[in-house]
């Protein structure tokens, strides 16, 4: 039985996909919930769903607006949940952009938009709630990487490359704060339904498709629901791994 009573957890990108139905789901199992959002256009999306979750659960939730990109935005988004929850205790690095073309034609700021949100912004979170973690001697991170992370994905050499980088950089960081009781680990999205994959060609979201064994593209919540193992303590023994959810896409 999950039990995440008592638990802080923050979710960067929540305001929508993955990040919003991770953010029921572990408030479902009684997490407190710190919703972050990138700017002023994801406020009021921000908004609506903290204030859902209040009136479906009996949890305590909070909006930060943070570009986790930005180094300082970062911190003052753990600062801020440290200020309201004291600790925290489970950190979902799930923000993340797609800037999909093909390299020849992929603009040098196209490239380095992706790396900043995708990869630059977990190191900077990453980096500013290490102390806090280590000084508790517990904490639960879950970096959101992809399955083209692993396989590649034609038009997408930046993407891909962020999501690769994710992996290396959660095994790396697991070896670091394993001894003070911090567990780190990755998921591995396939061909998820959100507004992400919605803004996809059809023609490649068929193609793609047709390699998947289950048939069908998932659902947010089915991400969510790995994200919930992950974070509560029926995966005290699992650090430094990367689960694919991808309905068989890539195995």
């Amino acid at each position: 039985m999950i039990n995440l009573n008592g638990k802080s957890a923050i979710i960067t990108g929540s305001s929508r996909g993955i990040g919003a139905a991770t953010a029921f789901k572990l408030a479902e199992f009684g997490a407190n919930i710190v919703i972050n959002h990138s700017s002023e256009n994801s406020k009021d999306r921000a908004e609506e769903i903290a204030e859902s979750i209040k009136d479906k659960f009996d949890v305590e939730v909070i909006v930060i607006q943070a570009d986790v990109s930005e180094k300082e935005e970062a911190e003052k988004l753990i600062n801020e949940s440290l200020q309201k929850f004291e600790t925290i205790d489970i950190l979902v690095n799930n923000a993340g952009i797609n800037r999909d073309g093909l390299l020849m034609r992929m603009k040098p700021e196209e490239w380095q938009q992706v790396i900043d949100v995708n990869l630059t912004g977990i190191f900077n979170v990453c980096n500013a709630v290490i102390r806090p973690m280590m000084k508790a001697r517990a904490g639960k991170i879950i970096n959101m990487s992809s399955i083209v992370g692993i396989t590649g994905n034609a038009g997408q050499t930046n993407y891909s490359a962020s999501k690769a980088g994710i992996i290396g950089f959660t095994k790396s960081l697991a070896q670091e704060v394993a001894s003070r009781g911090i567990t780190v680990n990755a998921v591995a999205p396939g061909l998820i339904s959100t507004e992400m994959t919605d803004e996809m060609p059809e023609k490649a979201l068929n193609k793609m498709k047709e390699n998947i064994p289950l048939n069908r593209s998932g659902d947010p919540e089915e991400i969510a629901n790995t994200v919930a193992f992950l974070a509560s303590d029926l995966s005290s023994y699992i650090t430094g791994e990367v689960i694919k959810v991808t309905g068989g896409l890539g195995m």
